[in-house]
Parts: structure tokens; sequence; C-alpha cells
């Protein structure tokens, strides 16, 4: 016997495909309490997961109203200033609250801003552990951890860095992977899906708030033209994101 959350029929789980087909020749039985529906990692509210998921989905009428409910109690601002992004965590946080940079594997073009994705973190331990004082921790905003490094971890307060890996574009995202000297269209399913859930987790490292850093680009660099980046800031502007 198969038991499973009733919620797994979402196409974030089933894809193209219909859960019946999936689950063809197996016994099961759905058991709604197996949908974890609070989250466990934001102590601010339960509904980030779901705003984010909104955002991602590309459903702007719920991530609006979804961010109105939040936001008293949950900071979320977004800037095209990458210092404007440094001083915001560092005024939220209080006392020990731990900030940090974190940004898509994929992201390989945020390194003109010296968001360098392919150097790894020099030690998760010291990253995510070492007090103010230390220039290999979080706070000192030098090195960005990835959605491998921080998947299942959490910060108080994050700098969400967005590149054009993941980019919004007439209507919806298109997905982008950057190889040798430019940005090309990603078309298998499973990658798509994997970017998508990239920028899922970097969504939802915060406990309490996060700045989301979009930058310019520049249309004498090719690979980070305005364009790529635009559409994206505008789309979150248009639900309620407030600039900074």
């Amino acid at each position: 016997m198969v038991y499973l959350s009733n919620k797994i029929s979402d196409s974030e789980f089933i894809r193209d495909s219909s859960l019946p087909d999936l689950l063809n020749g197996l016994q099961y039985k759905f058991v709604p309490e197996l949908h974890l529906s609070v989250s466990m990692r934001s102590f601010r509210s339960e509904k980030v997961a779901a705003f984010v998921k909104a955002i991602l989905d590309v459903d702007s009428i719920n991530a609006t109203e979804l961010l109105r409910q939040i936001i008293d109690n949950y900071p979320i601002a977004i800037t095209r200033d990458f210092n404007a992004a440094k001083t915001w965590v560092k005024e939220k946080a209080k006392g020990t609250e731990r900030f940090g940079l974190i940004a898509s594997s994929g992201g390989r073009r945020l390194r003109p801003h010296g968001i360098w994705v392919q150097s790894k973190i020099n030690s998760p331990a010291n990253w995510f552990l070492n007090d103010m004082d230390d220039v290999r921790s979080s706070y000192f905003l030098e090195e960005a951890a990835t959605e491998f490094d921080i998947q299942g971890l959490e910060l108080d307060w994050t700098i969400v860095c967005w590149d054009a890996d993941f980019r919004f574009e007439n209507g919806t995202f298109g997905y982008y992977s950057f190889t040798g000297v430019s940005w090309k269209r990603v078309n298998s399913e499973e990658k798509k899906i994997y970017i998508k859930n990239a920028y899922r987790v970097l969504l939802t490292r915060a406990r309490q708030g996060m700045v989301i850093f979009i930058p310019y680009g520049s249309d004498d660099d090719l690979t980070r033209a305005t364009k790529y980046y635009d559409e994206t800031y505008n789309y979150l502007c248009s639900i309620g994101v407030k600039p900074i």
C-alpha cells in the first residue's frame, strides 16, 4: 500500500501526466495529513512558500494577495543596486541575526558584481556558523551560497541575486543556461524544473525577510542585455514587491 498526500496532484509533482496513470497498478490511499501545509522554516509566516510558488507559477493575482498578507511580518524588497541590498540586510538584522548572499548556480553573469557562483564558498561551516568578525562568514557578503550549499538550511535575512538563467519574458518564465560565451535556451523539461526549483530554494531560505537583487545589465555586454533583467524586475514590482 502506498500512502500519499492528496496535494500530490499539483503540476510541479506530476508534470504533464495524470496521477491515475502514474499510480497504475499500485494500491494507494490519500492521507491529507501527509501534506506539510505549515512552513517549518519561517517562524514569521506560513504563507511564504505559497507566495513563492505563486511567483514561479506566474499566478500574479494570488501572489499579490499573499504578499499583502505577509509583508507586515516578513519584509520583501527589490533593488537594482547591489550596495543598497547590502545596506538593507545589515539594517534589518538585529544582534546576531545572520544574513548572506545567495544565488543560482546557473547565475554565471552575476560575476561583474563580484558574485562568482562557480567559486564555491570556502567552507560551509565557516559561512553558516562563524561570527561577524570572521571574513569567511556569510556576514561579510563576499561569497554567495548557491542552491546546493543552502538547500535545507536557512538564514535570518537573505540577498537573493537573480540572474538571466531564469528570466521573465512575454508573460512567462524562460529558462537558460550559460554555455561558452552566450546564453542558450533550455528545452529539456527536466532541466527547466531544476532551474525553477533552484529559485524556489533561494526564495525560501530566509526566516525573517529578503531583498531581491536584479542587476540593470548592460547593452554593451550582450550576455547581460538589459532586456534579460528588466522584465523580471517589472514583473515582481507588478505584484507588489517594493523597490528600495
